[in-house]
């Protein structure tokens, strides 16, 4: 077996990737990472107990070379006698009407045609050939374009319990070598070269400059991930633990309200004060903006009762006593100052 196979397999067994899965659907672009993702899953699949299929989606973007690759990947499929299926989305018209990046677009897109086909299969989880070169670009992409804690951990080797990166500490010259070493041919996407996207300008131009000072940086990138990962498991844990403490919900007229017990928060770890008030938003559909928690964290400190904060779409915070109580008094609507709380 060849040590790509080996390691790919191990890290299915230990991180549990494919238990209880019949299918794994491999999202094949017939670019090197995801040729070399098909094949090994493929040579595995036996000793997994596991059926691939593979998955091309044409983004109707690159007409004149989608053709190509998806005449590469049903070609590949074929001679791997796996399932092949061929989805084409709008990025372009999706874009426009979202009014979101073409990135965002294509990737939304995507993993909504992969989640769509692995519910038609039943229980089948989702393969993406994401690779520790990746986890380094989106760290940095993530540091600058600002993240917390969370997002600063990157990528999970499983998602929601539905997608997996078997390849998430292997290298893309690993991937390269397998491919050389069993002939297997693959296309490169051209607009991996636009460095009109930010990521592209990433791993051209930024992380080769890194690697004039540290020549092992994605290797160093992807070990910070990994002890960020570690340590957000126990503060997610002790968030949790303070949730399950501090918060009560209720429900009146449909609409969800919370209350905190304030001196509980006050006691609590700066960082998990954050973290909890975090929460607290996302529970009530509010977007946790860290403005809004430093004003909150003030507020719980140093206000008076009956102080308030008044957020957008009728979200509404008082402080009440030894309670901080979150609510939309009249609704979700869109308005301002006192709505009779």
């Amino acid at each position: 077996m060849h040590p790509l196979e080996k390691a790919t397999y191990s890290v299915i067994v230990r991180e549990s990737l494919l238990s209880q899965a019949g299918r794994v659907i491999v999202g094949c672009s017939a670019g090197p990472d995801s040729m070399a993702l098909l094949h090994v899953l493929n040579t595995l699949s036996r000793r997994l107990d596991v059926a691939p299929a593979a998955v091309y989606v044409d983004h109707g973007l690159r007409p004149e070379e989608t053709g190509r690759e998806k005449e590469l990947v049903e070609a590949r499929a074929a001679l791997l006698d796996v399932d092949f299926h061929y989805r084409r989305v709008n990025v372009a018209g999706e874009a426009e009407k979202r009014k979101i990046s073409i990135e965002h677009a294509a990737r939304d897109l995507r993993y909504g045609v992969l989640e769509k086909l692995a519910l038609e299969y039943g229980e089948a989880r989702i393969a993406v050939a994401h690779t520790a070169d990746d986890q380094a670009e989106e760290l940095l992409l993530r540091l600058i374009r600002g993240t917390g804690r969370a997002g600063l951990s990157g990528m999970k080797m499983i998602r929601d319990n539905l997608i997996i990166r078997p390849f998430l500490t292997r290298t893309k010259e690993e991937l390269l070598a397998y491919l050389r070493r069993y002939d297997i041919p693959w296309l490169e996407d051209s607009s991996n070269l636009e460095t009109r996207f930010l990521r592209n300008r990433l791993r051209l131009e930024v992380i080769p400059d890194l690697a004039k000072i540290n020549p092992n940086i994605t290797e160093t990138l992807r070990r910070t991930t990994e002890v960020l990962q570690d340590e957000e498991l126990v503060l997610v844990r002790l968030t949790d633990e303070a949730w399950q403490e501090l918060v009560n919900c209720s429900s009146e007229g449909g609409e969800v309200g919370l209350s905190v017990r304030l001196p509980g928060l006050l006691a609590l770890d700066l960082a998990i004060r954050r973290r909890l008030l975090e929460k607290v938003f996302i529970r009530m559909d509010s977007r946790p903006q860290r403005e809004k928690i430093e004003q909150i964290l003030h507020l719980a400190a140093e206000g008076e009762g009956g102080a308030r904060l008044h957020f957008s779409r009728g979200l509404r915070l008082r402080k009440e006593g030894k309670r901080l109580l979150f609510s939309y008094p009249a609704g979700r609507i869109g308005a301002r100052g006192d709505l009779g709380e």
